[in-house]
């Protein structure tokens, strides 16, 4: 009889998690072959045919886009033409590939879920760090009780992997945890790691390490993440069916989005992201990416191929892997595993982030992640495809500084023919004149070109979205298509700032500033006004600068840089009204930016929200921890789901002692919280002693 076979106790007498049953996960070695799992699988002509759209598309743009922009310049391109050449060359293919990207999904492959008998033990696994416990637990409960409805409560459970270091988050993570587990059909672990080396990588791999070989698959997902029973039970059948599948991503549905900018965003990606999705699958193939969380992964392949290496030398560009998601589809790939993403599935959904500021922030921690890619190149047995995804990841941010210097180039070459003599004869003998080559009208075409090859997969995707239900569930063909040019001016205003902060963020990592890790912002207010201005205040002078000069040298070019010059003086507005859940109310009544989801909300996020309601209010500050310290009860449930006897290290085992001395010499509770540092307040909520020493003391 295997653990999962046992039958379960009550809730209220589970440990805090099951008993151990260790996976190795030996750390890889990319500089080394790996050991193949399964032959090197040949691509089907749907891919082969997907990637010829797809990349050799864009490899036709690109060389139209450099034969007329070299037409356009004559016979003897000056200095700064060739530099605008060669910037303009990257960018035009950049937006050619997102062009291609799309028509590949024509060639997606049909995806079915296969019927039959499956026992493959399933972990649903959510890493928390500094979270909202009720949400995060809340969207775990309903997810249990739905894969219960779904015949999964026999060979499926959920383990909450917490890294928090707040000792008041921790209680209430406990806490909320208890409550879970007597609304749950399914048993729901919780380890909070003693030390969190490696953060969510750490996290995962210690959890493997310890656990995995209890389970057969792995679903993960973020926090704020959360996939219907139906789904999971769908990806469980279709992993079992194939012992070559290693992992399959979903494409995650943005909900729950209350400000313009996090309505803006989950509009943009409920109506283009699935048409994009396919395109990506199409040209993938057996060898797609990982996004990180909303998908199911094979466990002893994720074992055998995934134990990162921390890289050489110090952040930003080495140390732990930020972006693990990348390098984790990559090592399965190498090892010969598939690697899918099945974008027909539509029971998988993420939260957004709520401001522009807070999007900010988390891009500033993916592109660090993804410039670390580039040391990455030289993996002995990467296959082509999965450099691709490193590549494309890469770009994605280099993008910004390379967009920021064609407009800067083009300006320079405008100023450099508007303020200079031409000198018609350089030589004294010359019989003819040189005039100087710019070719305006092809210019134009170039950028009109350029434009349509931006516009025209979201055109596609709103003119295919009124054939579908999408429309319908979204206020009809009209509010669609309302809605999708709400979004295009939108994105225009904000596309220029992101551009800049970008920019500003590769500049820092490139100095050697290292971002950190930081609690993610889920629910954001709308900041103040010397709040946005602080951070805004360089693009808005950029911008009025520029408009002054053009205004006084080259009036003409003032219509193709209105909108670039736009988002960048309206930053501060565009920032912090964007932020406020009173425009998206406004929005959301006059039909606009309107999702399915939102209309008719999926019956998990329902339950989920009905169980936030029903759950213990949270612990606040100093405060909550003394209503802690007077609750014999609530001690009991918290204390229930500690480890036992853990491995201390050095550091920690000094302030438990260390807590427990100001505790022995405190005259009251609230006295000893105020001796207390952060570490030692960790002490105390980690140990069951310490608490019950405490608690004693009178209040």
């Amino acid at each position: 009889m295997t653990a999962m076979d046992r039958p379960l106790a009550p809730a209220a007498t589970l440990p805090a998690t099951p008993p151990e049953a260790p996976l190795a996960m030996p750390v890889q070695d990319f500089g080394a072959r790996p050991a193949l799992a399964f032959p090197r699988l040949r691509n089907g002509w749907r891919v082969w045919a997907a990637r010829l759209v797809a990349f050799g598309g864009a490899a036709v743009i690109a060389v139209v886009g450099f034969l007329q922009m070299l037409q356009s310049f004559g016979d003897d391109p000056t200095p700064m033409q060739w530099a605008l050449l060669v910037l303009f060359v990257p960018t035009f293919a950049w937006v050619g590939f997102s062009f291609c990207g799309v028509l590949a999904g024509l060639f997606a492959p049909d995806l079915t879920t296969p019927e039959g008998p499956n026992d493959a033990r399933l972990a649903v696994v959510m890493p928390i760090y500094h979270e909202d416990a009720q949400k995060s637990i809340g969207l775990l409960t309903a997810l249990a009780r739905e894969l219960d409805r779904e015949g999964m409560a026999d060979r499926a459970e959920i383990f909450v992997l917490s890294d928090s270091r707040d000792p008041v988050i921790a209680v209430n993570e406990t806490l909320v945890i208890d409550a879970a587990r007597r609304m749950s059909p399914l048993p729901i672990w919780y380890r909070r790691r003693v030390t969190n080396e490696d953060r969510k990588t750490g996290n995962i791999s210690d959890f493997i390490r310890r656990w995995g070989g209890r389970y057969d698959q792995m679903v993960v997902l973020d926090a704020d993440s959360i996939m219907t029973g139906a789904t999971i039970r769908a990806l469980s059948a279709r992993m079992n069916a194939d012992p070559r599948l290693a992992l399959i991503q979903t494409m995650p549905i943005l909900v729950g989005g209350e400000t313009i900018f996090a309505r803006l965003t989950q509009f943009a990606g409920r109506v283009y992201g699935p048409m994009i999705a396919r395109g990506v699958s199409a040209w993938s193939g057996n060898t797609g990416n990982f996004w990180g969380h909303n998908a199911i992964i094979r466990l002893p392949a994720f074992a055998s191929a995934c134990g990162l290496p921390r890289l050489p030398g110090k952040p930003p560009f080495g140390g732990t892997i930020l972006s693990h998601d990348f390098v984790e589809a990559a090592a399965l790939c190498r090892a010969g595993w598939k690697v899918r993403l099945d974008h027909d599935l539509r029971g998988s959904f993420e939260g957004c982030p709520p401001t522009l500021l807070d999007m900010a922030v988390r891009e500033r921690r993916w592109a660090q992640g993804n410039l670390q890619h580039s040391r990455l190149f030289g993996m002995r047995g990467a296959r082509a495809i999965t450099l691709a995804h490193f590549t494309i990841g890469i770009l994605g941010f280099l993008m910004s500084p390379l967009w920021l210097a064609l407009i800067l180039v083009g300006l320079v070459l405008s100023a450099t023919v508007l303020l200079s003599t031409p000198e018609y004869f350089p030589t004294a003998y010359q019989l003819f004149p040189d005039w100087p080559v710019f070719d305006a009208r092809r210019m134009l075409w170039l950028f009109v070109a350029a434009m349509a090859l931006l516009l025209l997969p979201k055109l596609i995707a709103t003119i295919r979205a009124w054939s579908r239900p999408l429309a319908r569930n979204a206020g009809g063909p009209v509010r669609i298509f309302a809605s999708a040019l709400f979004e295009i001016l939108l994105s225009a205003l904000i596309a220029p700032v992101q551009m800049l902060i970008q920019t500003r963020q590769i500049y820092e990592i490139l100095r050697g500033r290292d971002s950190g890790w930081n609690a993610q912002v889920r629910a954001g207010s709308m900041p103040d006004w010397n709040v946005v201005i602080a951070r805004h205040w360089v693009h808005v002078l950029l911008g009025v600068g520029t408009l002054i000069v053009l205004a006084q040298f080259s009036p003409a070019q003032l219509i193709w840089l209105s909108p670039i010059l736009a988002g960048l003086i309206l930053s501060p507005v565009t920032s912090r009204y964007s932020a406020s859940p009173i425009f998206g109310r406004w929005a959301r009544m006059r039909g606009l930016l309107v999702t399915p989801e939102e209309r008719n909300p999926p019956a998990i996020l329902s339950d989920a929200s009905a169980v936030v309601r029903s759950m213990p209010r949270p612990l606040k500050g100093a405060a909550g921890l003394l209503r802690l310290g007077g609750d014999a009860g609530m001690i009991e449930r918290h204390v229930a789901l500690l480890p036992e006897n853990p491995d201390l290290p050095v550091d920690k085992r000094l302030h438990r002692i260390t807590a427990g001395a100001k505790i022995a010499h405190a005259a009251t509770r609230s006295e000893a919280l105020d001796y207390l540092t952060r570490d030692e307040t960790d002490a105390l909520v980690s140990d069951p002693a310490l608490l019950r020493q405490w608690s004693v003391l009178p209040s």
